[in-house]
């Protein structure tokens, strides 16, 4: 495979940006956690690529999408490390494939054990990623990762830090956004909007009063999510009585991303639709209960909003989030009530005023 320079305008959809000589040996990274981590290594991407051209990356099935569009990447290669690819047969067989593209380094933001010992079956004589982390001890150079900052600054550490790049890092294609325009249309959604993200991976970041909120707030709104938020979606759409619409399951990841891009600011849990919001520039208010901004995940902008009770003493409770509370109570969500977030809400709006969609809307 002939490798290209990172910038080309011939490679597809949403190429820009500086040209870089090719690298003499093509660079890898292996980022195979949540679609949410993959979002905030999406500039760790463009600085390596500024250095050693563009790369490949290797990440799960779902997270292929927002990989494939990106000008940082030569080419997004799959690993269901949870399905086809499970266990060491696929390990071996995957490092198999990776050690005959003959990488000069590899990259290591996840810090798994896992993907470690992938890196080590590249045959890559650079193995870069963060000291303390499970599979350090396979790596050439470990690297300190600060312990403050948004994540997408600290894993820039791997690139010897500097500043983000520019909003946005992630690439939609005009096809996304025309598929996200047609939808807003037969939506009949043609006003300014917000979008609500009521869903999250683990079910105690989940705000269980989104419908409420909705039932308040008299600006436009757009629901967006997975097939496991369709009955919050259609119990906001009913509570908002003509001002919601809900695009929960009926749309594609990037085309889900194109809305977002084109709400003037988002209402989220501590998601995937609060990373993205980030990495496309729009505004967004975070409501947060189990874990913290402080762990490296709230919103990018310096203006945007959290909602949080810090009155509750076992929380943050995990950097994550649990499935369930380990105190069965839930005081950190269930205490948060629908008035204070939706005056955050109005206040945010307030300071957006009339600020319009992002740019690449027509």
């Amino acid at each position: 495979m002939s490798a290209r320079r990172f910038g080309d305008s011939a490679t597809g959809p949403g190429r820009g940006g500086p040209s870089q000589p090719a690298a003499e040996s093509p660079s890898l990274v292996i980022q195979t956690a949540h679609l949410g981590d993959l979002v905030l290594t999406l500039p760790l991407l463009t600085r390596l690529a500024e250095r050693h051209g563009i790369l490949d990356l290797v990440t799960t099935p779902a997270a292929l999408p927002l990989a494939e569009t990106h000008p940082a990447v030569r080419r997004a290669i799959p690993f269901d490390k949870h399905g086809s690819a499970r266990g060491l047969p696929g390990l071996v067989t995957l490092g198999r494939e990776l050690r005959a593209q003959r990488y000069s380094q590899v990259y290591l933001p996840h810090g798994s054990l896992r993907s470690a010992v992938l890196a080590r079956l590249t045959g890559a004589p650079q193995r870069i990623g963060f000291a303390g982390t499970p599979g350090s001890f396979l790596y050439t150079r470990r690297v300190r990762r600060p312990e403050t900052g948004h994540m997408t600054e600290r894993l820039l550490a791997l690139a010897n830090g500097g500043p983000l790049p520019a909003t946005p890092w992630l690439t939609v294609t005009d096809r996304d956004r025309a598929r996200a325009a047609a939808w807003l249309a037969e939506a009949g959604v043609s006003a300014r909007f917000i979008v609500l993200a009521p869903g999250a991976r683990w079910g105690t970041k989940r705000w269980p009063y989104f419908a409420e909120l909705g039932q308040r707030l008299s600006t436009a709104m757009v629901v967006v999510g997975g097939p496991e938020d369709v009955a919050i979606g259609e119990a906001i759409v009913e509570r908002a009585e003509g001002r919601a619409r809900s695009a929960v399951g009926q749309l594609a990841l990037r085309e889900s991303a194109a809305l977002i891009e084109r709400s003037i600011c988002v209402v989220t849990n501590d998601s995937l639709a609060l990373h993205l919001a980030s990495a496309l520039g729009r505004p967004a208010v975070a409501i947060f209960g189990p874990t913290a901004p402080a762990f490296g995940f709230g919103p990018w902008h310096t203006d945007d909003r959290v909602v949080e009770l810090a009155s509750i003493p076992c929380r943050p409770c995990s950097l994550h989030g649990p499935a369930r509370c380990p105190r069965t109570h839930h005081r950190c969500m269930r205490d948060l009530g629908v008035a204070q977030v939706h005056a955050v809400v109005e206040q945010r709006l307030q300071q957006i005023g009339e600020a319009g969609p992002a740019a690449g809307w027509r």
